[in-house]
């Protein structure tokens, strides 16, 4: 292929090997390194002028160093009059924004008991208001304490009483509800009946995103402003991310090589399930299902309140209720986790399964998994349903923090991920005969290949290659 120059960042060397060897070619030479304060430093080893070049960098390991490597790069490529540059990110970093608060480390923070947070249940004030300290994990996090009154316990505060003192006590968990959406001080008495509705109303919009940056487009303009003429990466994790470019982006799928993989390396598949571990997956596993012609299965969350209905300054006498009922509204359809929260709150989380798995063999499928909580609840949901055997399909195995240690110790039974991200340390950790790795280089070789010659890449969103 004459014309032709790839050049591979130091995120995964072993990709980039892989793919110029599927092309039949050499990666051309470039040096990357940091001076002494940090700062990144790129030297191209040979002449793009008027050439077609690829720069391969998945955005994984220390994330911004490797996308300001891939910036610089392009940059560099198209100073030296290259005629187009093509940035190839097998995993898309900065494509996915969690959809609830979050720890330092990464992990949902739903709730948290108040022996945990002791410093912050001393220093609540008696209108239900608590402060973020400077050193919190995340600046998005707000508590709402339990609803006081001058004269003592509310009504609802002694039923949640009554009620966490029920036989059935053990399986609901009373803590302290965290939401990114600011408690409104409205100045009133903590025993009024409209200060009370104000912080119910709060607390029911626990979950509710405020002032989150969404670095999208940011990253979309990054991409076009340092010089790249063209992207092609592969399972984005949120299909509308191609939408933030004013370029062309090939998002190719690993669909073709997930249904392979299925088909010969999974005895008996044809008995299978093939499970979605949230209703966001729920399109992507039933793709697959429908392919195969196998059964479908959904892990369905769900976050149900008995709060006051209505706005902030809603009152008993203008149309707000408060729940009469002291029960949690819960559905007991395969219900796995249950959580209650403080009486200000009063929400009830219940995990359900849409689907058979009993003595069969279960596929969870999933594009991303990062610190894993959400595909080893799947499992143990499952595996507490009596399936015989669980996989995962995963497409993008970030694996951070301690997420490996979670998978060991899980339900899982053998994990089958892709390498658009290295997996050495997976593989040596979790063993050779519990993780199985499909090889995405061939596909973005004939992607690369087709897209040098003007030729359509259709057939790889569905046959791969």
């Amino acid at each position: 292929m004459g014309e032709i120059v790839i050049f591979g960042g130091d995120s995964h060397p072993e990709l980039v090997k892989m793919i110029c060897d599927n092309l039949a070619i050499h990666s051309s030479k470039v040096q990357m390194g940091k001076f002494s304060n940090g700062e990144t430093s790129v030297s191209v080893g040979e002449s793009v002028r008027e050439k077609d070049v690829y720069v391969i960098q998945s955005g994984c390991g220390h994330v911004n160093d490797t996308f300001m490597e891939l910036l610089i790069l392009i940059s560099a490529c198209k100073t030296a009059s290259a005629s187009r540059v093509t940035a190839v990110m097998p995993y898309f970093c900065y494509s996915r924004q969690p959809d609830i608060p979050y720890t330092n480390k990464g992990a949902p923070l739903i709730s948290r008991s108040n022996e945990e947070r002791p410093e912050e249940s001393d220093n609540s004030t008696s209108t239900g208001l608590t402060t973020r300290k400077p050193g919190a994990e995340s600046p998005f996090e707000e508590s709402e304490s339990s609803i006081r009154s001058d004269s003592g316990e509310s009504e609802d505060s002694k039923q949640s009483s009554s009620f966490s003192s029920a036989p059935n006590s053990n399986d609901i968990k009373k803590s302290v509800s965290f939401s990114r959406i600011p408690v409104i001080p409205d100045g009133k008495e903590a025993g009024s009946t409209k200060a009370d509705a104000g912080e119910l109303f709060n607390a029911q919009n626990a979950g509710y995103k405020l002032w989150v940056a969404q670095a999208g487009t940011l990253i979309a303009n990054l991409l076009t402003t340092a010089g790249a003429d063209h992207v092609i990466t592969m399972d984005l994790h949120d299909p509308q991310f191609q939408g933030f470019f004013d370029i062309s982006v090939d998002n190719l799928y690993c669909k073709p090589l997930a249904q392979k993989h299925i088909q010969f390396g999974i005895p008996n598949y044809k008995e299978a399930v093939i499970v979605s571990p949230d209703a966001g997956g729920a399109k992507r596993a039933t793709s697959i299902a429908d392919s195969l012609k196998l059964s479908f299965a959904l892990i369905h969350k769900e976050r149900r309140s008995q709060l006051l209905k209505g706005p902030p300054g809603a009152t008993l006498s203008s149309g707000g209720t408060f729940s009469t009922n002291p029960k949690p509204l819960v559905s007991h359809l395969h219900s796995e986790e249950m959580h209650h929260s403080n009486s200000a709150s009063k929400y009830v989380q219940t995990t359900m399964l849409v689907g058979d798995v009993r003595n069969k063999v279960c596929i969870i499928v999933d594009d991303l998994v990062d610190t894993s909580y959400t595909i080893t609840r799947a499992a143990k949901l499952l595996k507490d349903q009596g399936a015989a055997k669980v996989y995962a399909l995963i497409t993008h195995g970030i694996f951070s923090g301690d997420a490996l240690s979670r998978i060991r110790q899980s339900a899982i039974d053998k994990l089958i991920v892709s390498n658009t991200v290295p997996q050495h340390e997976t593989v040596a950790y979790l063993g050779k005969d519990k993780v199985d790795v499909m090889d995405v280089s061939r596909i973005f070789a004939e992607a690369i290949r087709r897209v040098h010659n003007g030729e359509s890449i259709s057939m790889l969103f569905e046959h791969g290659w």
